[in-house]
């Protein structure tokens, strides 16, 4: 096994982290892929027509093995990415979500460059719109591209060593929107306000039944609407976020959405709801090779816990295809999605250790 070079490790996920990348913005920290995809001595170097980044180690073109790490991050462009240490932790906005994933995709680009060839390529990729309402655009483009040529999938994630993630969470969201005339807040005050009406019905949404044996998830994410503090409003709209391991709870909390917008519709207010975006879901066995292998990796990386579970991630898209494919989480670390993210850098050599073991063995795994 290469030797990890720690502190090259930890430049680039600081340099990464640095590079905003919101949603459908990621061009730059992709550039930064790129230049590094060349500098390690990948082939066939190349971005696609959304902005995923691709490179291949040398050998064989058939490709038995696509490692990627998805290059967007949830923070606006205006976010402070202000990072800082303190002592083995590393703080700030997408450090572990998804710089030091991207960071640990160098060095493995890296490390499998000057190995022994095989008999087929490992083929790396930085791709876009994992997050929001990219509604993992970018692995499915991936996934069109390489398809079942491959032996395994496996998708990186900076933050949750110790889990492996074989079954992909299903996601629906929506959006609901309001409009009424609006007006002056004491002249018109017997007038409707999209606002009003907006709260009453994520109120009642946030009530639907949820089965109590399978986990279930309901979320408003963002809310928009309104004028001025003394205007009635006139249009808001809101965006759901609902999950579920079981695809019929899914199919009852869409049509309790729907039942809450005709109820409150009325000859002065419009109602509309759509569908902005979906994951599929999918799964392997846990007694499937690669989940096997998975674990295994854990334990050549020294991490006491292999802990199988379901999660929304890009490896939802293979997995939904039949493809077999692996989340792996690369470090502990906390607080996702905050800019109080951090990862440990203590635990990167035991990331490290798992993941070169783990692609070393998927490249020998047998097509199921």
């Amino acid at each position: 096994m290469t030797a990890i070079n720690l502190e090259r490790l930890i430049e680039n996920a600081c340099a990464l982290q640095q590079i905003p990348a919101p949603t459908f913005s990621e061009h730059e920290r992709g550039k930064y892929i790129e230049s590094r995809f060349k500098t390690a001595g990948l082939r066939d170097v190349s971005v696609d027509k959304i902005g995923n980044v691709y490179g291949r180690t040398p050998g064989s073109l058939q490709p038995a093995v696509v490692v990627s790490a998805h290059l967007d991050s949830v923070f606006p462009m205006v976010t402070q990415l202000e990072i800082h240490r303190n002592g083995s932790m590393l703080i700030g906005p997408g450090i572990g979500d998804n710089a030091v994933a991207l960071a640990f995709l160098l060095e493995m680009a890296e490390a499998f460059v000057s190995q022994p060839k095989h008999g087929g390529s490992v083929w790396f990729v930085g791709n876009v719109r994992e997050e929001g309402l990219g509604n993992l655009l970018g692995m499915q483009q991936v996934v069109d591209r390489f398809g079942d040529k491959v032996q395994a999938y496996i998708v990186l994630e900076g933050i949750g060593l110790g889990h492996i993630y074989h079954r992909g969470l299903q996601v629906q969201r929506y959006r609901v929107s309001v409009e009424t005339r609006g007006g002056h807040a004491w002249i018109h005050s017997d007038r409707e306000s999209a606002i009003h009406t907006l709260l009453e019905i994520g109120s009642e949404i946030m009530g639907l039944s949820r089965p109590e044996e399978v986990p279930t998830s309901i979320n408003i994410g963002l809310i928009r609407g309104g004028t001025s503090i003394n205007t009635i409003a006139s249009a808001a709209s809101m965006d759901l976020d609902l999950r579920s391991e079981k695809p019929q709870a899914l199919v009852d909390l869409e049509r309790g959405l729907q039942t809450i917008c005709e109820r409150h519709r009325a000859s002065e207010v419009n109602i509309k709801q759509e569908q902005i975006g979906q994951r599929p879901g999918g799964a392997i066995s846990p007694d499937h090779a690669l989940v096997k292998l998975a674990c295994e990796a854990l334990e050549v990386g020294e991490v006491a816990e292999c802990h199988l579970g379901i999660a929304s991630t890009d490896a939802n898209v293979p997995l939904s295809r039949g493809h077999p494919a692996v989340c792996v989480g690369l470090t502990a670390g906390g607080h996702a999605h905050t800019i109080d993210e951090y990862i440990d850098t203590e635990t990167i050599p035991n990331g490290y250790r798992m993941l070169h073991h783990l692609i070393s063995e998927a490249l020998n795994l047998n097509p199921e």
